[in-house]
């Protein structure tokens, strides 16, 4: 199931929103500090990643197919200083590309032809996260709109039940189960929730505010902190109902 809830033009504002937080939020850091939201990378580490992720995918929009890639480098460079320039250099030309033929599809190895927008909806929410794991490391504030928040957690949950997931990542599989159920509730009023049904053959998801099995409440943002690691449970602005087992399983699946 997917249930985009932004369109094209909010998608590419957000990614340059959120590529610009992230630049702010490194300027002037040590680039040795360590993550602690990405265990073994440094800030040079997550500065490359979204750099080299932003020029990957502008590189196959251009050709049209990407190969399977599980890891991509961390080159930045050498000077701090030169990061932020970089950083919205790449995420411009990424949108460039893109808004030149935003019809285009892209080819996948495991997922098919793909429409480019739905890579460019991956780049906001990979740099979306990585932007928190940077203003957590250096203590910054961070802030995302919650239509952007909605719509990562909606975009994560259809990754997630992609057939393909679980040949990627093959501990997805154990995230099937009997028929619980796991519930995130926004606390937005203009924000529906969700609720995931671990049925015995897929992860299954819909838009829904219902109580589940487990239940997280709280603010839209925290609740895509918490589902992306970047916040445990115990220290969102959220609250835990139900069987906290179901969510600590999920979380413990769910780590890339």
């Amino acid at each position: 199931m997917d249930d985009t809830v932004l369109g094209a033009h909010r998608i590419a504002e957000a990614l340059r929103e959120h590529t610009g937080g992230m630049a702010g939020a490194v300027a002037g850091a040590d680039p040795d500090t360590a993550v602690p939201t990405c265990p073994d990378w440094t800030l040079r580490d997550l500065v490359g990643h979204i750099g080299q992720a932003h020029r990957w995918a502008a590189g196959f929009f251009r050709a049209g197919e990407t190969d399977l890639v599980t890891e991509l480098p961390r080159a930045a460079p050498d000077a701090p200083e030169d990061w932020p320039g970089w950083l919205r250099a790449g995420a411009d030309d990424l949108v460039r590309v893109f808004e030149a033929d935003p019809d285009r599809t892209v080819a996948h190895p495991l997922m098919g032809p793909r429409p480019a927008a739905m890579w460019l909806r991956r780049m906001l929410h990979d740099t979306v996260v990585h932007h928190a794991d940077a203003a957590l490391t250096t203590g910054v504030r961070y802030e995302v709109a919650p239509d952007v928040a909605a719509d990562g957690i909606t975009e994560w949950l259809g990754l997630l039940s992609e057939p393909a997931a679980a040949e990627l990542q093959p501990r997805l599989a154990e995230l099937r189960g009997r028929g619980e159920t796991l519930s995130l509730r926004p606390s937005e009023p203009s924000v529906p929730g969700w609720v995931i049904t671990r049925a015995p053959d897929a992860i299954r998801w819909e838009r829904a505010d219902r109580d589940g099995d487990m239940t997280i409440a709280g603010p839209v943002r925290d609740l895509l902190l918490v589902f992306a690691r970047r916040l445990p449970p115990d220290g969102a602005e959220a609250k835990v109902t139900g069987d906290r087992a179901l969510l600590d399983h999920w979380l413990a699946r769910t780590a890339f």
